[in-house]
């Protein structure tokens, strides 16, 4: 039982962990922290959260600190965060980004503080934002990747684990840089691909004719292009390496088949598009293959 969490960004994740939270049952009390008194009044008025700050002094007395905001926020947050903590207060973050928040939680946190920093990442979410799109059943049998350093205590991942997985999430442990680079080619570059896309083809003079005769395809590739600009905009910059690497090697697979198109090289299309049927066919999990989200 988590006495009270206090839940930094109360919008789609955090308000989904903080209604998942309540209907465990496993959560005795939640504070809201942000900078729109409007939104959190929102929460409140939603139940999600029972109490709304605007300022950090709730922290005081929290078993639990969750960060849910923007990646690009997280240094600044951390630094307001960390006068506040308890001694035995434990903090984590859902950023899709680990290694650059890690690097962030070691300098605002402190040698003292900064062992009780689990740096975590829920694989979860939907195109939309806000704590009105939040629902309690968004991380069920979805996983959690949870990134400690050497220096994050036993107790601390454990306080992470056991709140992730009163969720229904599956929670899983790697180190920060793999997750940076899995994600950079999985999820970062496919939200960049649909921004890109979506704004390439909105500049153009017949922009409302194509939208208007957009089919099925077209809304399946380009749904994540919904999605909030600020967050990925932050995560992009914040996994620059890793996310530049494979957008490289995107270019240049692109390139190749920019070549087939106009030599007319259909044997290389038709090798090309069959190798990937074959890896998403037989690579790709049932549930990643059939889900809708």
């Amino acid at each position: 039982m988590i006495q009270h969490l206090v839940i930094i960004g109360v919008g789609l994740i955090g308000g989904s962990l903080a209604r998942a939270l309540k209907a465990s049952g496993k959560v005795e009390r939640i504070s809201g922290i942000g900078r729109n008194r409007q939104h959190l009044e929102r929460a409140r008025e939603l139940g999600v959260i029972d109490t709304a700050h605007t300022g950090f002094e709730v922290v005081a007395g929290a078993d639990l600190v969750v960060l849910a905001t923007p990646v690009g926020c997280m240094e600044a947050l951390l630094g307001k965060l960390a006068p506040h903590l308890g001694p035995d207060t434990v903090i984590t973050d859902a950023g899709s980004v680990k290694t650059t928040v890690v690097d962030a939680a070691r300098a605002q946190l402190g040698e003292e503080k900064f062992p009780r920093f689990v740096p975590g990442h829920p694989i979860a979410g939907t195109e939309r934002s806000g704590v009105e799109a939040s629902f309690a059943e968004l991380f069920e049998a979805h996983r959690v990747v949870l990134t400690p350093a050497p220096e994050t205590a036993t107790a601390a991942v454990d306080t992470a684990r056991a709140m992730w997985e009163a969720t229904g999430a599956e929670v899983v442990q790697m180190d920060a840089a793999s997750h940076d680079r899995i994600f950079a080619e999985t999820s970062h570059l496919p939200h960049l691909l649909a921004f890109a896309l979506v704004d390439c083809l909105a500049q153009l003079e017949d922009r409302h004719e194509i939208f208007e005769f957009a089919a099925g395809g077209f809304r399946d590739f380009t749904r994540i292009a919904s999605s909030d600009p600020v967050m990925w905009r932050d995560i992009c910059v914040a996994n620059a390496l890793p996310l530049g690497a494979t957008l490289e090697r995107l270019q240049a697979q692109l390139a190749r088949a920019a070549r087939a198109i106009q030599s007319g090289d259909g044997d290389w299309l038709e090798d090309s598009f069959a190798r990937a049927k074959a890896a998403r066919d037989g690579l790709l999990p049932a549930d990643v293959l059939d889900s809708t989200e």
